[in-house]
């Protein structure tokens, strides 16, 4: 039996989630399993890859680390790389197992956005671990703590060696027409080899280089047609922008849906950037309507604001969307 782990988390010393992960693989080595784990941190240049080390998997194990909110950039470009690249045959049979331990708020709902994840992939999802440590030494040393991680193991462990049967869902039954962008239909071959393409650095950068001169192109016709639809918000975003460190850069992306615009901001070597169009890869992308970006703009609400009230949804470097009021103050 060959059992993956997949951190997500920063690999801190006073992480509670690497005590958890330890704890686990002593366990399913015990019984003759072979464990293998992944620091996602370790990987951020090759996790386009990381879909392929599932392929002789009897089952994965997902962990995250709440400090914030949510379950971390690294492990939903994870879950990203899965959906685009990963073999789908092999994922409906394959048994995942969240363990989400919080030092913050919000470890059910990490919990429950890494099982919908799965089972939107096709994969069956089993109970994990769940839990909150306020202190990480008073978590590690409690004996009582350690024999329910001990119990999870050997649970995991009889769920996939006996391949108990889960209940069907509508979440994997409805995931390719529910979700909107679904994937190519490529074969296993063809994911891999885009997978190879896509964690290749030379291949990414030129790619960049293309959209960026599309963007270009684009941008200068639309400056050409005299359309004001396409000026709204710029100067706004322009006037409120705080010059950042100098060695800052990142790209939002705001998707207004009901518009149908989107709307990038560029912040590189204490410079703005500010036009409508796409980009590829921004780190941070967010979803909402051209109402919410009005109030974010006149300072009605932040941006914090409205995604911490549902307004708007992010996906991306939660570090940079937290930044994002330091840098554009509305008045």
């Amino acid at each position: 039996m060959k059992i993956n782990i997949y951190y997500g988390g920063r690999g801190l010393i006073e992480d509670p989630t690497l005590y958890v992960l330890n704890k686990i693989t002593e366990v399913l080595k015990e019984i003759r399993v072979d464990v293998n784990r992944f620091n996602l941190y370790e990987q951020k240049g090759g996790i386009a890859m990381l879909p392929n080390t599932l392929k002789d998997a009897d089952a994965a194990v997902l962990a995250v680390s709440v400090e914030w909110y949510g379950i971390g950039g690294l492990m939903q470009q994870f879950l990203d790389a899965c959906w685009l690249y990963a073999d789908k045959n092999k994922l409906k049979k394959l048994y995942m197992f969240p363990v989400v331990i919080s030092t913050s708020l919000g470890e059910r709902e990490a919990e429950y956005h890494l099982i919908r994840s799965w089972e939107l992939l096709g994969g069956v999802a089993f109970p994990g671990i769940c839990a909150y440590a306020e202190d990480h030494v008073e978590f590690e040393t409690n004996a009582a703590y350690g024999k329910m991680i001990e119990q999870a193991a050997e649970n995991m462990y009889r769920t996939v060696n006996h391949k108990v049967v889960a209940y069907p869902s509508s979440t994997a039954a409805g995931g390719t027409v529910a979700v909107s962008g679904s994937p190519i239909d490529l074969t296993p071959q063809e994911s891999e080899q885009l997978s190879i393409y896509v964690s290749d650095e030379t291949f990414v950068k030129k790619q960049k280089e293309d959209v960026a001169q599309l963007t270009k192109f684009y941008l200068d016709k639309l400056d050409q047609t005299g359309d004001e639809d396409k000026q709204e918000f710029i100067a706004e975003f322009k006037k409120a922008f705080v010059t950042p460190e100098p060695d800052f850069a990142a790209v939002y992306q705001i998707m207004m849906t009901d518009v149908d615009r989107d709307l990038v901001l560029e912040v590189e070597n204490g410079k703005l950037k500010v036009y409508y169009g796409t980009v590829q890869s921004p780190n941070v992308l967010a979803k909402t309507t051209r109402d919410i970006v009005n109030k974010i703009v006149s300072g009605r609400v932040t941006f914090q604001g409205a995604f911490m009230s549902s307004q708007l949804t992010c996906k991306g470097d939660f570090k940079l969307l937290r930044s994002f009021d330091q840098f554009f103050r509305f008045e």
